[in-house]
Parts: structure tokens; C-alpha cells; sequence
């Protein structure tokens, strides 16, 4: 029987108190911290920076040898995440079957190193749509359909099938469910799954199903007092549900007073060794240090009676070390970020943690430079001359030029602009899906002299259509309807720095999302003036890669290498990026794909030094 941890939210009323709460981004340990923690709604999270519990909780039973897989749960009505805008709910993150998922999956992904399906996504949309589908086919044998028993009962098998299923690449069934159900206590959107967990603590009984409760502990700046209120009411209000919390989370800036986790635990019904303090600090790595040293494993292995022995462990010594070495970094490496949503960092989730990968990978301490590309343009310069000027300055103090996808006409002539400002200044470059489209319309109107070249997404009417339409695209419906998931490509040719980069493979496999791509009628123009199509798809129809001879690091990819990015795994082509804009792609290359030892993680379990014995930097498995 696998084993369920199931982490519930606030209160409706203690978000609209977080709401009013002011966190200064300036503050290192604050910032980072909020990226960690976990369970907070997302329009909270754009105001104070998402964090992240669950994937903690998972790092910390994966460390015990267990398997491990996540469940989300969003609550509101849509399939799926796929028509969201990126200021809503942050980037959509696309998983290896084309599902289009909230960017939490991603952050799953990341620190489990598990791979998920559209399903460990479940929302009020795909709930009700199987429900309906099941009543217009007859199931229900003409009963009346409710939301008690038919949705709630929905909810459960839902669970109950998806935590079968492997994520990881032994095949093995998890031994743990971790589930986040998103939103707040006391949302009318949130209360079937409420009730759904409510009758399901019951069904897979007591010693199969802890419940985990995050709260704020709320901490005025003009007092310095800690308020234990907000989390006293949201307890109350949840166990008024039904639930009744096995551990409280409580989230603060400083460590938690004695005194005040004793008051919690005399008001909440817990030990004050259930109240968990989570507080603010250094690091991301941090966190799962942070937890097993509160005994946050011992409690979940004696309460859900885990096979686990408690003996040193060799993942949480990997955690130290790079929390080590994230805090003592000397070295820095700028990258500037030329994309439309730059005004919100969770557009761009899963590309700032790949570049953070490769950054801790060389030793050098990542700083991001967020452009607005409209702001590189001449209306720009006509209109608000300082943010023009502010902007190119941005650009030119930097190591490296990143151009993401995105969608939409806006923007799109500054990152073209960006793009042959790398080109000509010998930049390192790396574009991501319409970025890399944008570097090949760039290159094909100042190259080889189109001055009219674009993609038909922008331009239907344009003389030289660099860009089209794919053949399988609909126009007719947004959900769904990309090219989604992950696809094969083959590099055709043995020189590529990306093939060395990718360990001289003859195909990688990487995840896709995209209506548009370059025409492959004109792949000949641009190769006989350098621009080299080095990858494609099977069918040699697609462009996947794109390399500019003579250049330091001039790379382009159609699909989203940052997906599949991991903290001591990071993506060959953000590697490449990082390693050519800290001036060492060339030594890396000749040394044979090989980082000095000061730059590569200890394989010894009892050291946290990269200067010791080292292993070789692994990378996704493909």
C-alpha cells in the first residue's frame, strides 16, 4: 500500500492578510527562501515570490531510498494550463507527453529528478469534463449526478490510480503520494477536494495518510512580534472540514520562538515537535537540511511506517554541498534575459533555474538582467529615450545574450535586435523556440539581405517567409493544439559544439512546445553563409538546432531544453551559454566535456568540498 502525504493551505482570510504583507526583494535570505516554500496561491505568489514546501518534503523521503511521485491539484475550472497568460499563473511547464501543466510540476521535477504526466496535474476542469463524459455515456445507469458521492468519488480514484504509477526510470511503483491541493482553506472552488480527502483519510486508513497544514506566522516590522493567529484560525476552520493536521508548517522570516511554537501546538491539537519552522535562508538547498534537521523524516517514517533506516545519507550530502558552495561563490556571470514578460520572474521559472544549474556547475554566482525586448526598439527611443538607453546598457554589460520563447508580435523586433548584437559582437547566444526563429528572421534580412523576412505568425504577407505555420497546426482551437511533448533529434553533424556538450550523442530527446518553424524550403540559403541547421527531426523536416560558424557560442534550439534541467544535471545548451559567457566553453571542450575538480560535485558522502575526488557532471538521461 503507497502512502499518502497530503499538504493543505491557508485560510481565504490569512491570504488576504499575506496579501498586505510588504517583502523587500532586496533581501537575499527573504527572496530566496520564498522560492522554497511552497503551498502559497499564486496571486499571492506574484505579489511576494512563490515558494515551495512540497517538493521539499518529496527531496527529503526521496534522500531515505524511498520512490517518490507529486500530485497537484488546481482547483479552478480550465483543462489545463495550456491557454494561460505567463503574468496569471507564471510559465506553462510542458511534461514528456505534451501535458501542459502549472509551473509546480516543474519544481516536482526538478529537486525529485522524476518524470510526470499530464495527470499528476489534476484540476476542477478535468474532474468535471470526466464526470460529464461518464453521464452522457450512461454509467451513472441514470442516477442523479452530485457533487457527493459522483465528483468526490472521481477525485479519489483519480488519486488512487495516478499514485500507482512510476516516475521514475527503474519502472518501480512509488511508496509515496505527495499531494498539494492549491488554493486556500475556504474556497467555495477548493471544497469538493476538501470533502474528497476528508472520506479518503477514512478509506486508505490512518497509517497510510498524513496531513500537512502550511501557514504564515506573520511578523510586523514595527514590533518584531510573531502573531500565531492567522494560523490558529485557519487550523480551526480546516479541522471544521474534517481534517485535522499531523504536522503545521509554519512559515516565518526568523526562526521561531519556543514560546510561540508552544502556543500553536496548545491551540492547533499537535506536539510542539509537529510545529515545523520554516524560515528564511540562505540558500534553496538549504531547505532540506532545514527540515531533517527538525525531524521531519523521523516523524513521517514513524507515523506512516516507512521502511527507512535512519543512516547518513548520501543525497542529503549532495544538498549540503551545494548549499556550501552557492553560499561561498566569488565569481560572478551576467546573462541578459531579453523576453516579453520580464515584469514577472515566474514567467520565466524553469529558464532562470537552468541557468542557476550551470551557473553552480562552473562556480560562478548568476545574475540575471530582465530586458523588456519592446524597450530595445526605436519607438522606444522615441518615446521613453531613458528606459532605450537603460535597456542597451543592460545588453552590452553582459557576459551573454538568452532570447526564451514566448508568443505574440510584441516585442518580437527587439529580440531580433538583441539577437545581431550577439551575432556581431562575437556574444554567446542562446535562443529558445521563438528565439531561435527570431535569430534565423534576423540573420536572413541582414545576412543574406531579405529585408522583409519573417514569420508568417507576425507577417502572413511577407515576400520571404522564413518562418510558417506548421502543416498540423489548428488554427481554429488555442488548447492543445502545438506541437507538444517529447520529440527526437538527430544532429547531423559530428563538429557540433551542442553534440560535444550533449556527450557526442547521435540524438537527444527533448520537449517541445510550438505552432511555428523554419521553413525548410530555405534551409540552404542560410547554410551556404554559415548559419548551420546541425539538428533536425527524423524526418529531416524540421529544424531543431541552429549554430553560426565562427562564432564563440551562437546557438538556437526550437525545443525547451530547460524543462528537463536539474540542480547537479543542468541542460547542455543553458550549459553552454554559461561556460562560453564565463570565457571557459573553449578549455571545457578540449579537455573532452570535462570541468576542473573546483568546478565539479564530491562523490564522497562524507565531505561537502568540491575540492576532493570528483565525479563527472551527469546530465538528463536521454
Amino acid at each position: 500500500m503507497f502512502r499518502v502525504v497530503f499538504i493543505l493551505p491557508l485560510s481565504s482570510w490569512q491570504t488576504d492578510l499575506c496579501g498586505g504583507l510588504q517583502w523587500e526583494e532586496k533581501n537575499h535570505a527573504s527572496s530566496v527562501f520564498m522560492e522554497v516554500l511552497y503551498i502559497w496561491p499564486r496571486w499571492l505568489a506574484r505579489k511576494e515570490r512563490d515558494g515551495r514546501v512540497t517538493q521539499q518534503r518529496g527531496t527529503i523521503l526521496k534522500s531515505c531510498g524511498l520512490h517518490v511521485t507529486a500530485i497537484k491539484i488546481d482547483p479552478y475550472i480550465n483543462i489545463d494550463a495550456g491557454t494561460f497568460s505567463p503574468y496569471e499563473h507564471g510559465e506553462v511547464f510542458v511534461l514528456d507527453d505534451g501535458g501542459e501543466v502549472d509551473l509546480d510540476l516543474g519544481n516536482y521535477e526538478r529537486f525529485l529528478d522524476i518524470r510526470l504526466t499530464k495527470d499528476n496535474n489534476l484540476t476542477t476542469g478535468k474532474i468535471y469534463q470526466s464526470v460529464i463524459n461518464k453521464e452522457r455515456r450512461g454509467d451513472y445507469l441514470g442516477k442523479t449526478v452530485q457533487v457527493v458521492p459522483h465528483i468526490t468519488d472521481a477525485i479519489q480514484e483519480w488519486v488512487m490510480r495516478q499514485a500507482r504509477i512510476s516516475v521514475d526510470d527503474d519502472g518501480v511503483e512509488p511508496q509515496v503520494c505527495v499531494i498539494e491541493l492549491g488554493g486556500t482553506v475556504g474556497d467555495i472552488e477548493s471544497m469538493p477536494f476538501i470533502e474528497a480527502f476528508r472520506q479518503f483519510q477514512f478509506k486508505v486508513k490512518r497509517e497510510n495518510f498524513c496531513n500537512i497544514h502550511v501557514s504564515l506566522i506573520p511578523q510586523p516590522s514595527t514590533t518584531g512580534e510573531q502573531k500565531t493567529k492567522p494560523t490558529q484560525n485557519s487550523v480551526r476552520e480546516l479541522r471544521g472540514l474534517g481534517l485535522s493536521p499531523d504536522l503545521i508548517m509554519c512559515r516565518c522570516s526568523t526562526p521561531l520562538e519556543t514560546a510561540v511554537k508552544e502556543k500553536i501546538s496548545m491551540f492547533c491539537h499537535v506536539e510542539p515537535t509537529q510545529v515545523i519552522c520554516v524560515h528564511d535562508v540562505s540558500s534553496v538547498y538549504r531547505v532540506p537540511l532545514l527540515l531533517e534537521n527538525q525531524g521531519v523524516v523521523s516523524y513521517l517514517c514513524q507515523r506512516l511506517n516507512l521502511p527507512v533506516e535512519m543512516r547518513p545519507r548520501k543525497m542529503l550530502t549532495k544538498w549540503k554541498e551545494m548549499a556550501d558552495r552557492s553560499d561561498r561563490l566569488l565569481e560572478h556571470v551576467s546573462i541578459a534575459l531579453v523576453g516579453k514578460y520580464t515584469k514577472l520572474s515566474d514567467s520565466y521559472t524553469s529558464v532562470i533555474k537552468a541557468l542557476e544549474h550551470s551557473a553552480l556547475a562552473i562556480n560562478h554566482k548568476l545574475e540575471v538582467k530582465y530586458i523588456d525586448s519592446a524597450d530595445l526598439e526605436s519607438t522606444t527611443l522615441q518615446d521613453e529615450p531613458v528606459k532605450y538607453h537603460e535597456a542597451w546598457q543592460k545588453l552590452c554589460s553582459s557576459h551573454g545574450v538568452l532570447v526564451p520563447g514566448g508568443f505574440g508580435v510584441r516585442g518580437t523586433e527587439g529580440k531580433m535586435q538583441a539577437s545581431s548584437w550577439a551575432r556581431k559582437q562575437n556574444k554567446p547566444f542562446l535562443g529558445v523556440c521563438l528565439g531561435m526563429q527570431l535569430a534565423v528572421c534576423e540573420f536572413a534580412r541582414n545576412v543574406l539581405g531579405w529585408e522583409d523576412a519573417n514569420s508568417t505568425e507576425f507577417n502572413p504577407e511577407s515576400k520571404h517567409p522564413v518562418v510558417i505555420d506548421m502543416p498540423e497546426h489548428n488554427p481554429g482551437q488555442m488548447g492543445g493544439t502545438m506541437r507538444l511533448g517529447k520529440r527526437r533529434t538527430i544532429f547531423k553533424s559530428n563538429t557540433s559544439v551542442l553534440r560535444k556538450l550533449y556527450g557526442d550523442l547521435e540524438y537527444v530527446e527533448e520537449r517541445h512546445r510550438h505552432r511555428f518553424e523554419v521553413n525548410p524550403e530555405l534551409k540552404h540559403h542560410f547554410e551556404k553563409k554559415g548559419l548551420q541547421f546541425v539538428g533536425q527531426d527524423e524526418e529531416g523536416e524540421r529544424m531543431e538546432v541552429i549554430e553560426l560558424e565562427g562564432h564563440g557560442y551562437f546557438v538556437g534550439v526550437q525545443y525547451h531544453p530547460e524543462f528537463t534541467s536539474r540542480p547537479i544535471k543542468p541542460s547542455p545548451p543553458y550549459f553552454g551559454l554559461l561556460l562560453a559567457a564565463a570565457g571557459k566553453l573553449q578549455s571545457y571542450l578540449a579537455k573532452g566535456c570535462r570541468l576542473s575538480p573546483r568546478d565539479t560535485y564530491s562523490d564522497r558522502s562524507g565531505s561537502s568540498s568540491p575540492e576532493v575526488e570528483i565525479s563527472e557532471l551527469r546530465f538528463p538521461s536521454l
